[in-house]
């Protein structure tokens, strides 16, 4: 059952799928509709689960289920993946891969690699105050709070010299 994102109380699940590329207006569209009508079709063992999606700096897509109306299953977090994976491959883009860390500098939002990451840190082009993406968050209020920090703040922190 969709429901506006808005809407999903604070305590909602998240997972974050970050691209490795930004969208284009029309695969945000695309990606709007598929997100919404999966949404309506997503269950957990045939419950129907309270759901929603948000794209976030045309990279991000951030899906959401109020585990107050139904916990979520192995199964339908599965089913989550291969829409995601489903996705990929119609769009030729890469949102899995957990080894791309993503850091704003000013208002770009950058992908890379964490070697890339490590090495940038060795070189000083990123440091405690880098604004990064905590994508390990794992509920709205933390997507809101969390997710966007300085490295100092986050799971990055063990890469600052």
């Amino acid at each position: 059952m969709f429901v506006e994102y808005n809407n999903l109380p604070d305590n909602s699940r998240v997972w974050i799928y970050q691209s490795d590329r930004e969208f284009t207006k029309g695969e945000q569209d695309f990606i709007s509709k598929k997100a919404k009508d999966f949404i309506e079709q997503w269950t957990r063992h045939g419950d129907d689960l309270k759901g929603s999606f948000a794209i976030k700096y045309n990279q991000f897509l951030i899906l959401a289920v109020d585990e107050g109306f139904n916990n979520v299953s192995g199964c339908s977090i599965d089913a989550s993946v291969h829409f995601v994976q489903g996705l990929e491959k119609v769009l030729q883009l890469n949102m899995m891969d957990k080894m791309n860390v993503s850091f704003r500098v000013g208002e770009h939002i950058n992908i890379v690699k964490m070697n890339v990451f490590k090495q940038f840190v060795k070189e000083n082009k990123i440091n405690g105050q880098t604004v990064v993406f905590n994508n390990m968050v794992s509920t709205k209020q933390e997507l809101e709070t969390k997710w966007e920090v300085q490295a100092e703040e986050s799971w990055h922190k063990r890469f600052l010299n």
